[in-house]
């Protein structure tokens, strides 16, 4: 394993550590890719190898990958931190800080859909906050172009949805 190489993987656990919510792969690509630490091939090998490892761990929303920390990740990151330079943390900090909202609005508002035994489409839509679940709603839809429909709807409605229901049940 080259040094470069160790560096994408603990700029990611990084990252990983400093927000509440999963990261998804784009949005940890565009961070390093986007400060020209390296190209996309050597980000996707750093992911893979942490997963290998065990250090981060996946979730599969619809096609998309968010990726958390493990403990093992977080143990790996506290004994080799010293070797991300100061300058990378501070990039680090400033992108969360900057991006923190729409970060965790990618990350936190989750949408997706599956088959039932009955032919029509159950769609599943959430809001997480952390580890805290704040609303998680399914519903049925006959098509599975309707279910689509849902879930693209759900990350700019999700906020409306729940403050209607909250004021109805209140």
């Amino acid at each position: 394993m080259t040094n470069a190489q160790t560096l994408y993987k603990l700029i990611i656990l990084y990252m990983l550590r400093k927000v509440t919510f999963p990261l998804t792969n784009a949005q940890i690509t565009e961070f390093i890719v986007g400060k020209e630490y390296t190209d996309y091939f050597h980000v996707q090998e750093a992911i893979n190898d942490l997963l290998d490892a065990d250090f981060i761990r996946v979730e599969k929303v619809r096609n998309v990958s968010q990726y958390l920390a493990t403990q093992s990740g977080e143990e790996c990151l506290e004994y080799f931190s010293s070797m991300i330079s100061d300058a990378i943390k501070s990039d680090i900090d400033e992108y969360m800080r900057a991006n923190a909202f729409e970060l965790r609005n990618e990350s936190s508002i989750r949408a997706d859909y599956v088959r039932t035994d009955r032919f029509d489409y159950a769609v599943r839509c959430r809001v997480i906050e952390g580890n805290e679940t704040i609303i998680d709603l399914t519903i049925t839809v006959p098509t599975e172009d309707e279910a689509e429909k849902v879930c693209s709807h759900w990350p700019e409605k999700s906020q409306d949805i729940y403050m209607y229901i909250l004021k109805k049940l209140m």
